[in-house]
């Protein structure tokens, strides 16, 4: 077999792929393009710029000629806080060519988050955009770990400029450690997620090109950023493993900038967040946006209520592909298909991967209708988690992979969100799911979010209390929340509604826009 080769071999399995003994993962991302013949097409496109595939492939070569000039050398790690562009694709594609391995990390912390993650990882190299340096700066100073190499990306970008265009791929196989990613730390720390070559390779094949049917004349435009593993498929492995085009953005997006986006670049493929369609559809009430370039929507981070569906298709004719992935997993790996949308599901799992549902002893559910929860095998697991080997015991069992999430399959085999394992809650000990009472609630005309979380009655008993964003705040009554009571008993079941109602302006998220639930339970407690 030739060197940085994949394909999947059915004479073995219809699902296996099979690489070279020796494989670099940014050699068919980035070299084979221009063996292919796209060397002149746009391989990403912003406001200011278009690389074509040919300025990507050497930009990705100076970037790693460029890291080498500076001391850095394979099994290296470099830091990445880099806001979403070209450079940040070049960089990270530039890191693995030369087999340093590249860690990509959220833009939007704090000093003390960022000193926390450059000790963790103990890089030797870091590469932050300018526009982050009022963080970066003091981080770096009150860090126990000193990188060798510390760059504003700027500044890295013009003294790559000047290196040479040529870069041999440095030898790796499919299971050489490639690059990390961070956990978004819901409950605790980040986590270092470390990943190998093949990671992006399954995710691109079985879900980006098998699934949703990503194909080269593609137009792809995605909400969630790159150092997301959400964003980090949608905006970059998917496109560069299909040939399509990429629209980058460095700017946070909101409703009203994604349909200026969407206006002026003409997706075809859109990657979007529940929470962001559901303010696309309210922000819809005042204009009618262009989304006819548009064939395909997709969601994920969490479960997308059949009633966001519904209006979406309404408002924009276009259908939401749902799913299930993680950082740990890289992507989704259940997902519904663009030919099979059950509404209110997570879909089906994707081919490719083996999916079952656990009880709390670990033995495995066969029966319909029973939660449990998720565990996945597949070849975009991860490896480990850095420098923690308790949690890497609890969660990678074997070859499956434990996620925490808690489903439920039904007769068709359609997984259902039941939510996390700390956000599912027992009342009347009969087990309750969140997600369940959130879709109920935002079936209300008056309603644009809610999150449920448990609290305790003065009896000490669990009971569902709701967390409530209106579409006008003045709604806020008392007899609204026995309106709401009342929409959720006509839906649920009887032990289902929640007991408490809490009027808010927003819910707390992460940076890629999924409710922190754990943050209202604390503040339900307090």
């Amino acid at each position: 077999m030739l060197n940085n080769t994949v394909f999947v071999d059915v004479s073995v399995h219809p699902s296996d792929l099979v690489f070279s003994e020796n494989f670099n993962a940014a050699v068919p991302f980035i070299d084979r393009h221009l063996e292919d013949g796209r060397g002149i097409k746009p391989a990403i496109i912003t406001e200011e710029i278009t690389w074509t595939y040919e300025d990507l492939a050497v930009a990705v070569n100076q970037a790693g000629n460029c890291l080498q000039s500076m001391g850095l050398a394979k099994g290296d790690r470099l830091m990445m806080v880099v806001t979403d562009g070209p450079e940040f694709i070049s960089t990270f594609f530039g890191s693995i060519k030369i087999g340093v391995v590249p860690i990509a990390v959220n833009t939007m912390l704090r000093v003390s988050d960022y000193s926390y993650l450059i000790s963790d990882c103990s890089c030797e190299g870091l590469v932050y955009s300018e526009s982050l340096s009022n963080v970066l700066l003091p981080a770096m100073e009150a860090s126990e770990h000193k990188p060798s190499l510390v760059s504003s990306l700027e500044q890295f970008s013009q003294d790559a400029s000047s290196q040479n265009k040529h870069l041999v791929a440095e030898t790796a196989t499919a299971m050489s450690e490639c690059f990390w990613l961070y956990s978004s730390g819901s409950t605790g720390n980040p986590k270092g997620v470390v990943h190998p070559h093949r990671s992006m390779v399954c995710t691109s094949e079985r879900f980006a090109r098998n699934t949703v049917g990503l194909r080269e004349s593609d137009i792809v435009f995605s909400a969630s950023k790159l150092f997301h593993s959400y964003g980090f498929g949608n905006a970059m492995s998917f496109p560069l493993w299909v040939g399509a085009t990429i629209v980058l953005s460095d700017k946070r997006v909101s409703p009203l900038s994604s349909f200026e986006i969407i206006k002026k670049f003409r997706p075809s493929v859109f990657f979007g967040v529940p929470t962001l369609y559901a303010q696309q559809l309210q922000a819809m009430e005042n204009c009618v946006p262009d989304f006819s370039s548009v064939r395909l929507c997709v969601s994920a981070g969490e479960a997308l209520p059949s009633d966001v569906l519904r209006r979406w298709k309404e408002k924009t004719g276009t259908s939401i592909i749902d799913g299930l992935g993680s950082t740990e997993n890289l992507h989704i790996f259940i997902s519904n298909r663009p030919d099979d949308i059950k509404p209110g599901t997570s879909g089906k799992p994707v081919d490719g991967y083996q999916v079952k549902l656990v009880d709390e002893d670990e033995v495995e559910i066969n029966s319909p209708n029973m939660i449990g929860t998720v565990w996945v095998k597949g070849e975009s697991a991860a490896q480990l988690y850095w420098k923690n080997p308790e949690k890497t015991a609890r969660t990678m069992k074997g070859d499956w992979l434990n996620t925490g999430d808690m489903y439920y399959r039904d007769e068709d085999g359609y997984y259902h969100n039941s939510g996390r394992g700390d956000d599912m809650m027992k009342v009347g000990g009969l087990w309750c799911s969140p997600f369940e009472i959130e879709n109920r609630l935002i079936e209300h005309e008056k309603i644009l979010e809610a999150a449920v979380v448990a609290k305790q009655d003065d009896d000490g008993l669990v009971k569902p209390a709701a967390y409530v964003v209106l579409n006008d705040a003045r709604d806020a009554t008392d007899s609204l929340e026995e309106i709401l009571v009342q929409h959720c008993r006509a839906g649920l079941a009887h032990y289902k509604y929640p007991r408490w109602f809490y009027f808010v302006t927003d819910l707390p998220k992460t940076a890629t826009g999924k409710i922190q639930r754990f943050r209202l339970r604390n503040q339900t407690q307090d």
